[in-house]
C-alpha cells in the first residue's frame, strides 16, 4: 500500500468515526477483503473507536490491527450489558483474527438429565439441549463421578438405554434387566416403581446437581418425621439412609459460609500468550461449580477486558443469576442488579484466594501436559525463567560451573561441568590438575583453572558460555571475575551458589557486588541449579579420588625399576596388598612372577635391612 493509499484509507475511517453515536454498542473492523478482523464493545462508541485513530497507540499489536482496518460497522444497544452480550456473540460467530480466542473446554464432561418419560442421568461430552438438561462442565472428573455415585445410591435411576414410553409400561411391553435383580433399579419400566415416585427422585437429583442440598435435606427431614408419626418406620428408615448419604457428601464438599449464597467468583492468572480465568459459583454457602476458562490473547488485552468477557461467558454458559460477583480488581462494567465486590478480608477473600489457587493449578497442569508432549518446552521455559531472574541479555543456553578438590593442598584438582539447555552435556566436562598453586589455596586454584579454560576457548575460537556459576559465594565469584573480565577482557555473566551452615545450597548470588536473588528453594529452577552444583562437586571429587588412588599405588610399586604394570598387577592379584608383598618371602614372590623379577622386588623392599 502506497503512502497516498494509506492516507486515503485513514481519512475514510476518520469520517466514519466522526458520525458514530455517543451510545453503548458493539463495533466491528473489516480488512481489505471485507472479513471481520476485530469485534469490540463500548459504553460510548464514538469515544472508544476514535481512540484508535486520534491518539498515539503505544502497543505494537494494536498498531498492526489499525494498519489492517479498511471499514467499520457498528450496532447500537440500550445498555452496556447488552453491548457485552453482543460482543460475546459476534466473537463466537466470526472468530475474528485479533480477538481473544476462548478455549471453552468442550472436551470436559457434563451430566445430562434426559427429557424422556423415565429420565436417565449420565455423563457426556456431547451437548444437545433438545435431548435434556445439562449440568457442568466438570473440569474435575473425579468430582463429577462422586456426584453420580451419590445419585445412584440415593435414587437408583435407570441405566438402560432403550426408549421407554408410557404406553409400553401400561401394556407390559418391557422386561426388567439385571440391574433390577441386583437392586440398582426399582423397575419403573414394569410398574414396580410408580411414575410419581420416580419423577420425585429425579427432581431431587436435579436439585443436588444445582447445589441445593440444604433444601433437599430439609424436605427429606420433614418427610421422615411425617412417616414416623404415621408409624411407617420402614419408609422413614429409607429416607434416613438417603439423608445420611447426602450429609456425608456435603461434609466432603467445600463449605465456605452459610451467609454467602448465590455468588459468582472470578480470578485471573496471566501468561504471556494465555490468560486463565477461574470461575466458582457458591450456593447455600457451598461451592457447587468450579471451572477454568482459557483465553488465547491476540492483542495486549488488559485483565479488566478479559474479566469482562469472562463474566458474560459465565452468565451465559452457566445460566447464572447471581446478584454479586467477586473479583480481584475493580473493572469498568455496570450490570443491571449486579454488585461487583473486591474483598480485602473475610470469607469472600478466602473464596477469591481459592479461585486464584485453582487458576494457578490449571495453568500448571496445562504447562506440564504441554511439556510432556514437547520436552524441549520445559527447558526453554527454565532458561527463560533464569534469564528474567538475572536480567540477562539472552537465554543461558550454555552454563558452566567450577569446583576445586584437594586434601591439605595435596593432589589438588579442579573440574568444570557444562549444562546445555538445562541438561548435563557430559562430553564437554573437563578435568584440571592444578599447576601453579602450592598448598591449599582454593581461590588461586579457581582463578588458574578459569583462566586456562577460557584462554583455550578463545585460542581455539570455541563458543563461550552464556553464564558461569561458581560453586561458592562472593569470594569464588570475585576470583572468577578477575580471570574472566580483568585478565581476559570477556563479558560473561557470573553467578554463585552459596551454602548454609548445614552445607545445603540456600542462596543464588548475582552481580558485583553480589546480591541475593530471591528464589523459592522448592522451585523447579532451583532444583536444576542445585543439580548443577551437585554434579560439579561429584565430578571434582571423583577425579581427586582417582588421582589419589593412582598416586598411592605409584609410590609403592611403580617406582621399582624393571617392574612394569603387568608384573605389578600379578603381585596385587595374588597377594592383594602392598604390605603383604613386602612381608612375602623371596621364594613366594618367585612362584608368582619368576626368580629374576622376584629378586628385584625383594631387594627393593629389604635393601635397608641387608
Amino acid at each position: 500500500m502506497t503512502k497516498e493509499e494509506n492516507e486515503t484509507r485513514l481519512e475514510k475511517l476518520k469520517a466514519i468515526v466522526s458520525t458514530l453515536p455517543d451510545k453503548p454498542g458493539s463495533y466491528q473492523y473489516y480488512d481489505a477483503d471485507g472479513t471481520i478482523i476485530y469485534v469490540g464493545k463500548a459504553k460510548n462508541l464514538k469515544a472508544r473507536v476514535s481512540s484508535y485513530f486520534h491518539t498515539e497507540v503505544d502497543r505494537f499489536k494494536t498498531k498492526v490491527l489499525v494498519s489492517k482496518i479498511h471499514d467499520i460497522s457498528y450496532t447500537v444497544v440500550n445498555t452496556e450489558e447488552d453491548a457485552l452480550l453482543l460482543e460475546n456473540a459476534l466473537i463466537k460467530k466470526y472468530n475474528p483474527r485479533y480477538n481473544v480466542l476462548l478455549k471453552d473446554g468442550k472436551t470436559y464432561p457434563s451430566i445430562c438429565i434426559t427429557k424422556e418419560y423415565l429420565p436417565r442421568i449420565f455423563p457426556t461430552r456431547t451437548i444437545n439441549k433438545k435431548n435434556g438438561t445439562y449440568f457442568g462442565p466438570y473440569s474435575h472428573v473425579g468430582a463429577m463421578h462422586g456426584v453420580l455415585e451419590l445419585i445412584k445410591k440415593l435414587y437408583h435411576p435407570r441405566t438402560c438405554k432403550q426408549p421407554i414410553l408410557k404406553e409400553g409400561v401400561e401394556s407390559g411391553k418391557y422386561q426388567v434387566c439385571l440391574e433390577y435383580h441386583i437392586k440398582n433399579c426399582a423397575g419403573p419400566c414394569i410398574g414396580k416403581q410408580s411414575l410419581e415416585d420416580y419423577q420425585k427422585n429425579i427432581a431431587q437429583a436435579r436439585e443436588i446437581l444445582k447445589g441445593n442440598t440444604r433444601e433437599v435435606l430439609r424436605d427429606m427431614k420433614d418427610e421422615m418425621m411425617r412417616l414416623a408419626e404415621n408409624l411407617r418406620f420402614e419408609e422413614a428408615e429409607e429416607i434416613k439412609r438417603r439423608y445420611l448419604l447426602i450429609e456425608q457428601f456435603v461434609a466432603k464438599s467445600e463449605v465456605v459460609s452459610h451467609t454467602i449464597d448465590n455468588v459468582d467468583v472470578l480470578s485471573i492468572t496471566n501468561d504471556e500468550k494465555v490468560a486463565f480465568i477461574n470461575y466458582i459459583h457458591v450456593s447455600n454457602g457451598q461451592i457447587n461449580q468450579s471451572f477454568t476458562f482459557e483465553y488465547k490473547k491476540r492483542l495486549e488485552e488488559t485483565d479488566s477486558e478479559l474479566l469482562q468477557l469472562a463474566i458474560v461467558e459465565m452468565r451465559e454458559r452457566f445460566k447464572s443469576k447471581a446478584k454479586e460477583i467477586i473479583l480481584p480488581q475493580e473493572i469498568d462494567i455496570n450490570l443491571d442488579g449486579v454488585t461487583i465486590t473486591v474483598p480485602q478480608r473475610g470469607d469472600k477473600k478466602t473464596l477469591l484466594d481459592l479461585s486464584l489457587m485453582n487458576g494457578k493449578q490449571y495453568k500448571f497442569d496445562r504447562l506440564k501436559q504441554a511439556e510432556k508432549l514437547n520436552p524441549e518446552q520445559k527447558q526453554v521455559r527454565l532458561m527463560k525463567e533464569l534469564q528474567d531472574l538475572l536480567h540477562l541479555s539472552k537465554m543461558p543456553y550454555q552454563i558452566e560451573c567450577f569446583d576445586n578438590s584437594n586434601i591439605s593442598g595435596s593432589d589438588a584438582v579442579a573440574a568444570c561441568v557444562v549444562f546445555k539447555k538445562m541438561k548435563p552435556s557430559k562430553q564437554d566436562y573437563r578435568k584440571y590438575n592444578i599447576k601453579t598453586v602450592v598448598g591449599p589455596d582454593d581461590y588461586a586454584s579457581m582463578k588458574e583453572v578459569v583462566y586456562r579454560r577460557y584462554k583455550r576457548l578463545l585460542d581455539e575460537e570455541q563458543p563461550l558460555p552464556d553464564l558461569i556459576v561458581a560453586d561458592g559465594g562472593k569470594g569464588q565469584m570475585e576470583v572468577i571475575r578477575q580471570a574472566v573480565q580483568d585478565e581476559l577482557g570477556l563479558d560473561i555473566p557470573i553467578a554463585g551458589l552459596a551454602k548454609n551452615d548445614r552445607h545445603r545450597t540456600n542462596e543464588l548470588l548475582y552481580g558485583f557486588p553480589p546480591r541475593v536473588i530471591g528464589m523459592k528453594d522448592t522451585s523447579e529452577l532451583f532444583r536444576v541449579l542445585t543439580q548443577l552444583q551437585d554434579e560439579v562437586h561429584r565430578f571434582a571429587i571423583t577425579f581427586h579420588r582417582d588421582k589419589r588412588s593412582k598416586h598411592a599405588l605409584h609410590s609403592e610399586l611403580d617406582d621399582i625399576k624393571g617392574i612394569g604394570p603387568k608384573t605389578r598387577d600379578e603381585l596385587l592379584n595374588a597377594l592383594k596388598t602392598v604390605k603383604k608383598i613386602k612381608e612375602a618371602a623371596q621364594e613366594k614372590l618367585a612362584e608368582i612372577i619368576g626368580v629374576s623379577k622376584a629378586n628385584i622386588v625383594y631387594q627393593y623392599f629389604h635393601s635397608e635391612e641387608q
